[in-house]
């Protein structure tokens, strides 16, 4: 072996592609900033998983008398999660290659008794969603998306902010003039959560001597338009969301600049390689849920049970209607899962955060993450060697350009993803995802070149992992 061969050097994706695959990288880049047009919330994400899911040829679980292998299903919960299958022929009991993301992302929520008026103008009182800086969501054009269940049950959807000639919305920031007691605070105190209420309007009702004049006004519109009284805000889930498309980045268009990239870019990477899959041999699942910004509670959250419940369902649709609890903990037990989540790239802006030998770069494909947590690797899933090296295997066989990582220096930080929670069924997981820049911020960036690569690594897991 060459002295060369001893050493450990990692490697752009744009190296390693050739003029093809570099159409093939640019054109999944459109395909992708398509998705995420479609895509601004958890809601809208899995309406437009399923939407793709169902041109090419899944059908929901719930209209099947029986499964075989090559069948496509998928399962809807509750509009906010999602599973999609295609059944391999061997038995569920032998395992399923499983790849699971989350679609939800961190924004803000507007409260259930929201409206109100002051200073000439009509607001949104919200509540922020998930990890985020406040300061970072001020001085921004917004869009408002979710449903309201009205008195009468009818549930109406709300979409405004992002469609040409759509007004927009708004959270005001204090002019620099005026920002002493405000510039000396620290920069998580700078902007406080009950500050961040959103402009929605500006005009009064004509009558000079009424009440709550730019309210009522306001909710004359909203009753206009949508039918809905103010009471009704009690059964609403609406979120303000950065307006604006998914847009490439820099004169050579390798970057795009997007809100929702976490973790919307290793779902849509996962459904771009389940979707192009025929016949497996392994059963392969890929789960779209919800809530993992703030713990992945809740029934769409991947604590719930749905994800069991569909395994026992999926068993006995094979079975002739028989299912038992140790075929379904066998089945689980048996599968490994590449829990898809972004990692947090190098930025040139802040070199000191991290160790870069073991931080991902823009650029360098995958990142497998051995574990997350942080302070001594608190509330990590730590991946075993033995599965590391068969997923390394696996990316060197098949071309797969990956790297590695962790989530900044020791003590620096720290995080966490889905992986822990499905360790606990017994099966091997470990997390791969792509890396990105500004986490978390309002608009994100990852590689277009990172995308096509993590695609093809999921493809490859999907179908040739055992």
């Amino acid at each position: 072996m060459e002295t060369k061969d001893l050493m450990y050097k990692r490697a752009y994706v744009w190296d390693k592609l050739n003029a093809e695959e570099r159409k093939a990288c640019m054109d999944m880049g459109e395909d992708y900033k398509a998705f995420l047009n479609e895509s601004k919330t958890e809601r809208r994400c899995a309406a437009e998983i399923i939407r793709r899911a169902k041109e090419a040829g899944f059908v929901c679980i719930c209209e099947k008398k029986e499964l075989k292998a090559g069948d496509k299903v998928y399962y809807n919960n509750r509009g906010k999660a999602v599973m999609l299958s295609v059944i391999g022929s061997e038995p569920l009991e032998n395992g399923m290659n499983i790849v699971g993301s989350h679609i939800d992302s961190p924004r803000l929520d507007i409260k259930q008794n929201p409206v109100y008026e002051a200073g000439g103008t009509t607001l949104l009182k919200t509540h922020y969603y998930g990890g985020v800086k406040k300061y970072q969501w001020v001085a921004l054009p917004l869009a408002l998306y979710g449903v309201i269940v009205k008195a009468n049950g009818e549930k109406v959807e709300i979409a405004v902010g992002d469609k040409c000639g759509d007004p927009v919305f708004y959270i005001s920031d204090l002019l620099p003039h005026l920002a002493k007691d405000q510039m000396s605070k620290t920069m998580s105190e700078g902007v406080e959560g009950e500050s961040l209420n959103i402009l929605i309007g500006s005009l009064p009702v004509d009558d000079t001597e009424a009440s709550d004049r730019f309210k009522t006004a306001l909710l004359a519109v909203l009753n206009e338009r949508y039918g809905i009284t103010e009471e009704d805000f009690v059964s609403a889930e609406l979120e303000a969301v950065p307006a604006g498309a998914a847009r490439d980045v820099g004169f050579d268009r390798g970057l795009i600049v997007a809100h929702g990239h976490d973790d919307r870019v290793c779902s849509y990477a996962s459904l771009a390689a389940l979707l192009s899959i025929e016949k497996p041999a392994r059963t392969t699942v890929g789960l779209y849920v919800d809530k993992e910004e703030v713990g992945s509670i809740g029934a769409t959250g991947m604590h719930s049970q749905f994800f069991n419940n569909m395994v026992g369902e999926m068993i006995a649709l094979m079975n002739g209607g028989n299912c038992s609890d140790l075929a379904v903990r066998r089945a689980l037990a048996h599968s490994t899962l590449l829990s898809a989540d972004v990692a947090a790239a190098f930025d040139p802006n802040y070199p000191s955060v991290g160790d870069n030998a073991n931080f991902a770069a823009i650029g360098q494909g995958i990142a497998m993450v051995k574990y997350t947590g942080s302070r001594g690797k608190s509330g990590a899933n730590d991946a075993a060697a033995e599965l590391v090296g068969k997923v390394r295997k696996l990316f060197n066989d098949h071309g797969v350009v990956y790297q590695t990582s962790e989530l900044g220096k020791v003590d620096q930080g720290g995080g966490g993803t889905i992986a822990y929670i499905m360790a606990n069924y017994d099966m091997d997981v470990i997390d791969a995802g792509g890396a990105m820049l500004s986490m978390h911020a309002p608009w994100e960036i990852v590689s277009k070149a990172d995308v096509y690569m993590t695609s093809r690594a999921y493809h490859e897991f999907f179908v040739n992992y055992r």
